[in-house]
């Protein structure tokens, strides 16, 4: 039974392959693990690569043949490109997707004057998305500055289709951080950058909108947060008042445990004569010392007793 829901699976996906591509894709060089399962979007552009060829298209493609053979070995150097190992090419034979989808790493042919193609880079890109003036949560206006990191994990898409994939994902990422930080208070903005590039990413993600381009968005940083001196100073005003506030806090709470602290030895001294005494005896010795200049006469603490009373 699970054999059958599998293979009954595996048709739907192949179905909706074909109604979206013009023919089931197939696992190569050119897709990542990401683009290797079938997501259901919606493409803009169908291609047509598993229609017949017309008659004049024939004609011509004959005709590039015969020229080929005719410059030979000249053409070599022209029906030749040399693909990387992180790079695709996807070629348009008239206008037309050729089957077969991506072509690389390694030699690739083509055909002088009817074939075009374009090298798409495999490789992670950084993008530094201009600073972005936003107003917080708090009525503050501050600049945000952000770097994106992107890669192309289907290089059919990114070329067929969307026309600049490189100012999309900046405009994408620019008004993300705009909806997301402002939804946010200065200290919160500042204290956690990088659970706010951990939000924008996930926010990205769920919009889907680069998945349809062929794009996986992997990582979002904010650099930097810069905010007017005006407000520096007057953070910068507050912080030292609060700091002052806090030191006045802990002499105040210095100064009453010290109370504490001698009215504890007085009680002590009270119900214990004999303490008294050495305390008495140990201040004589700090006092007379060799360097001191003072002269100590000791003085009976009997008798001081017995004036007292």
């Amino acid at each position: 039974m699970s054999n059958e829901r599998r293979k009954k699976s595996e048709n739907e996906i192949q179905v909706y392959e074909v109604e979206a591509y013009g023919h089931p894709q197939q696992e190569t060089d050119s897709n990542s693990s990401d683009s290797s399962q079938a997501v259901k979007k919606q493409r803009n552009v169908k291609t047509t690569e598993n229609v017949p060829s017309k008659p004049i298209e024939l004609i011509f493609v004959i005709l590039s043949f015969i020229v080929m053979i005719i410059t030979f070995p000249i053409s070599i150097f022209m029906c030749v490109i040399i693909l990387q190992e992180y790079q695709r090419a996807v070629i348009l034979r008239l206008g037309r997707l050729r089957p077969g989808g991506p072509r690389g790493p390694g030699m690739v042919f083509i055909l002088p004057c009817v074939d075009k193609y374009r090298k798409v880079d495999l490789r992670t890109t950084s993008l530094d998305v201009p600073p972005q003036d936003i107003l917080t949560k708090d009525s503050v206006t501050i600049s945000v500055d952000a770097v994106l990191y992107y890669r192309i994990k289907n290089p059919l898409d990114v070329t067929l289709q969307v026309m600049d994939p490189e100012s999309c994902c900046e405009l994408l990422a620019m008004t993300t951080l705009r909806n997301i930080t402002g939804a946010y208070m200065l200290i919160e903005l500042v204290s956690s950058k990088k659970a706010l590039s951990r939000q924008i990413k996930a926010a990205l993600d769920a919009t889907g909108a680069t998945e349809s381009w062929g794009i996986r968005i992997e990582r979002v940083e904010i650099t930097d947060i810069y905010m007017p001196e005006t407000l520096q100073r007057a953070m910068a005003v507050e912080q030292e008042a609060r700091r002052e506030a806090m030191a006045k806090v802990a002499a105040a709470n210095g100064e009453r445990d010290a109370v504490k602290a001698l009215k504890e030895a007085a009680d002590i001294m009270e119900r214990n004569p004999i303490a008294l005494q050495l305390r008495y005896l140990q201040t004589l010795n700090t006092i007379a010392n060799e360097e001191t200049q003072s002269i100590v006469f000791p003085f009976p603490i009997d008798i001081v007793q017995r004036l007292m009373k």
